[in-house]
Parts: structure tokens; C-alpha cells; sequence
């Protein structure tokens, strides 16, 4: 895969696929611009090489066409806000409109395109659509690792039909410390897997038997887990078809010599709801037709215990319902051991970022991924075909 500081690219015209699907308030201000701040080194790379630089991104999911409250124009303001010059901003991403901003670029000038969804093609990866993307550049990167494992036409279409492609420096750092962290990492490496469902996490957890020292298991998808091992988990939620395939992980942890950590104790709650009667039982102590909604405070001492001589830690998945304050305690004292470790740590991106936003960890942890979805991609054995796109 070739990087972008190994092309040509003074005066060419440089398409850069980033991702600014950008978090907004009703009144359409970006309330979370940390995803355009993560490309900022490669658009002032672009800028000093004086490319003509195009970008385009997603943003939300629009279902018919062009719509307002999906449009990428506050991008394009906070942007030229950030480095400080006019970002042009084209209102499609296609057509003769575009073309004609795209020939009158300037070396160093930023043009942002319109949303690529509002075109039935980029989700489809249709090649015609595809085909007028790649039209528009003569070299091609790839910035997006968050986008990465989707088959579309701006992350593995239009890679067929530009003269160069490469990656950014984004997904060069994403992939680079996914496979340091889990494929040649220092040991043990102990990974933290919790959310809410097994059947979102299987692939994921029976390729991480392939790497791991230690498997610890929190959140809801623990009690399909306890489940299994004969826990009456009373009204918590669980996966009765996976029952089966959690307690096979079990049994090949244990085959493996894999230490797996599953709770001693719980916070279980009335109902799910932040004002709800809860509290913290052992296994044997779930009040009738109550349900866990975090771990209890013995289980997390134990997996911060578990975590201290880790020489490397994947976190993926918080403990409990931690956007509750009642079901916070587990995940952010997790997050703390974790933080507090001298191990390289890498969090996967999506719930478990916020949960460690919101814990007050992240400059604590050693990498933060910018993509939940690619992250657990990856975390199943699977290569993106994003990246393969561009091999």
C-alpha cells in the first residue's frame, strides 16, 4: 500500500476521501469537530506540496437526495476556520458545476465537495458514479479508516479508475497501531470486550482467542456468557440462541490457556431507566425479573487487578449502560485501570471512545480510534477493503 508522501503531487489535483460524518445540534452547529482536527496534518502536507486539494465525505443518511440538515457546508466553515483559509465549498459532488470549480483550483486551495450519499451511487458502488468521482483527480487517497470496511464507490470504486491511489496519514496510523497492538504486540495482551450483544462481537471475540493472554468480558453481552455457565441472569438480556457459542469461547479460552474473566457481581436494576431502584447483588442475588445493567464493584477491582501487568491493551465495548450515571461506575473504573496502566492501550472507536470521553481518560490512553465499525473489522481477522483497494 503506498503512501501519500511517496506520490507526485505538487500541482496535481488530489481527491481526499475523509470522514466528517461530523456529530450536529438541531441547529445544524457541529457539536464534536475532533474528526476534521484528525486530518488536519495531511490537508497542511497537501497544502505545503501545493496539491489542488478535493475533498469528500459522508454525513448522516439521507434517504432521498439532497437534504439540508445533511449538508457538509458547516464542515467546510469550521474547516477554513481551523487552518485558517477559505475552503471552497461545491453544493454536489458530481457534475459539470463541479468540474468547472474543480479546473480553476489553485495549488494549495481546498475545495470540499457536497455530501457523496445524496447520490444513490456511492452506497451502491456504482461504477458510473464512481467513474465521475475519480474524473475529478488525478491522485487518490484514502483518509477514512472509519469508512474503510464499506464496499462504496468513494472508498473502493473510484480506486479502479484513478491514475494513483494511496493512503492517508490517518489510516496508515489506524491500521499501523491495530496491527502493533494485536498482531506483534508487547505481552500479555489482555483485551476488554463489553457492549451489548454477543452476536455483534462473536467473530470478533473467537479471532481475539488467536492473540490474546487474557479475555475479559463486560457489559450486557457478559450475561449471555454467565448465562451459560449457569447463572440465573433473571430479566438481563441475553442472546438464547448464542448461549452455545458462548460457552464454546469458554471452553476454548480454557483450552488455550487463556485466562477469561467474566463478573462476581453486578449492578442490577427495577427496570431500564435512569431513575430506576438498582443495586449491587452477587451472581445468586438478582432480585426476580430484575436485569444487570453494569458490573458490580468486586468484579471491577478484579479486572483492574487483571489489567496491571499488561504489557498491551484493546478495549472495545464499555462495561455496563454508562450514558446512565447509576450505570456508569463500572465502565469508568475500568477505564481508569486501564488509563492508569503502563501498557500500550488502544480503544476502539464509536460507544467505547465516548465512554472513555466521558470517564475523562482519553489523553490517558495511548490511541483512540476513529472508527468503531473498521476497528471490529479488523478485530474479526478481516482486512478492509478500503485498504485492500489500494494494495
Amino acid at each position: 500500500m503506498k503512501s501519500v508522501k511517496d506520490v507526485e503531487i505538487r500541482g496535481k489535483r488530489v481527491f481526499v476521501r475523509v470522514d466528517y460524518n461530523l456529530p450536529m445540534d438541531e441547529k445544524g452547529n457541529i457539536t464534536d469537530d475532533n474528526r476534521i482536527r484528525a486530518t488536519l496534518d495531511l490537508i497542511e502536507f497537501l497544502r505545503q506540496a501545493q496539491a489542488r486539494i478535493i475533498l469528500a465525505s459522508h454525513l448522516g443518511r439521507p434517504k432521498q437526495g439532497p437534504e439540508k440538515k445533511f449538508s457538509l457546508a458547516p464542515a467546510a466553515k469550521r474547516l477554513s476556520e481551523l487552518v485558517g483559509q477559505e475552503v471552497v465549498f461545491a453544493r454536489d459532488c458530481v457534475g459539470e458545476g463541479v468540474e468547472a470549480m474543480v479546473s480553476t483550483l489553485a495549488n494549495g486551495q481546498i475545495l470540499m465537495l457536497e455530501n457523496l450519499r445524496f447520490h444513490e451511487g456511492e452506497k451502491k458502488n456504482d461504477p458510473d458514479f464512481a467513474r465521475k468521482l475519480a474524473g475529478l483527480c488525478d491522485v487518490y487517497v484514502n483518509n477514512a479508516f472509519s469508512v474503510s470496511h464499506r464496499d462504496q464507490a468513494s472508498v473502493t470504486g473510484m480506486v479502479k479508475f484513478v491514475p494513483q491511489a494511496c493512503a492517508g496519514f490517518l489510516l496508515e496510523k489506524e491500521l499501523g497501531s491495530y496491527y502493533d497492538s494485536v498482531e506483534n504486540p508487547k505481552r500479555p495482551l489482555v483485551a476488554v470486550i463489553g457492549g451489548a450483544k454477543v452476536s455483534s462481537k462473536l467473530a470478533a471475540l473467537e479471532n481475539m482467542l488467536n492473540f490474546v493472554d487474557k479475555l475479559i468480558i463486560g457489559g450486557a453481552m457478559a450475561n449471555t456468557f454467565l448465562k451459560s455457565q449457569g447463572v440465573d441472569t433473571k430479566g438481563s438480556m441475553i442472546e438464547a440462541d448464542l448461549l452455545g457459542k458462548a460457552a464454546s469461547i469458554v471452553d476454548q479460552a480454557g483450552q488455550k490457556g487463556i485466562e477469561l474473566l467474566l463478573p462476581l457481581d453486578l449492578v442490577a436494576a427495577e427496570k431500564f431507566e435512569p431513575s430506576a431502584a438498582f443495586r449491587s447483588v452477587g451472581l445468586d442475588e438478582i432480585p426476580e425479573n430484575w436485569m444487570a445493567l453494569d458490573i458490580g464493584p468486586g468484579t471491577a477491582e478484579r479486572f483492574g487487578q487483571a489489567l496491571k501487568d499488561a504489557g498491551t491493551i484493546v478495549w472495545n465495548g464499555p462495561m455496563g449502560v454508562f450514558e446512565m450515571e447509576s450505570f456508569l461506575a463500572g465502565t469508568k473504573a475500568v477505564a481508569q485501570a486501564i488509563a492508569d496502566s503502563p501498557a500500550y492501550s488502544i480503544v476502539g472507536g464509536g460507544d467505547t471512545g465516548l465512554a472513555a470521553k466521558v470517564c475523562g481518560v482519553t489523553d490517558r490512553i495511548s490511541y483512540i480510534s476513529t472508527g468503531g465499525g473498521a476497528f471490529l473489522h479488523l478485530m474479526e481477522g478481516k482486512k478492509l477493503p478500503g485498504a485492500v483497494a489500494l494494495e
